[in-house]
């Protein structure tokens, strides 16, 4: 009788312990790939919000890339109907107030499932003393937005735009 009292007593706190409101998991972050030229390397230190930094202090480019998750942007009621929207809301507040700015028509495409979309932005820098290109992209996921900005005084745009597609288009989440 005694076993029988204990195994009950036993199953009874079990079962309290178990018993507990039902979950569910919650997932955040995934692996993101991008491809670099051999002369630049993994950095930090240049946007404290980037998920991947990367440059070349000798070449004098540097890059990141921003990841914003789209179920983070849907809680935060921020729901793009395109990358075009989610493009134009970004370039809106990175370029306000800048000096001698030109920016590009935007280039849309598609690859496998993923679009993308770049432009070229370039204005002088106060901080920099000079007039800064930056090779702005856009990748969309089924899951994110991704900001890749990849930059060098303008004067070298034409020797690092082909890299810093090549790094735009390489990426892979």
């Amino acid at each position: 009788m005694k076993k029988f009292g204990f195994v009950f007593l036993l199953s009874f706190a079990v079962g309290l312990l178990t018993a507990q409101t039902a979950t569910k998991p919650l997932t955040a972050g995934h692996p993101v790939t991008i491809s670099i030229p051999s002369y630049m390397n993994r950095t930090v230190g240049l946007n404290s919000s980037a998920l991947i930094q990367y440059k070349s202090e000798v070449k004098d480019v540097y890059g990141f890339v921003i990841e914003d998750a789209k179920e983070e942007l849907k809680m935060a009621e921020m729901n793009f109907a395109s990358i075009k929207e989610f493009y134009d809301d970004f370039i809106a507040d990175f370029v306000k107030d800048e000096e001698k700015l030109t920016e590009s028509k935007t280039i849309t495409t598609q690859k496998n499932g993923v679009n993308y979309i770049e432009s070229d932005v370039s204005f002088f820098d106060k901080e920099a003393e000079g007039e800064i290109y930056y090779l702005i992209g856009i990748v969309e996921t089924k899951t994110a937005f991704y900001k890749v900005l990849s930059y060098c005084s303008l004067e070298n745009k034409a020797k690092f735009k082909a890299d810093f597609q090549k790094i735009l288009y390489s990426l892979t989440d």
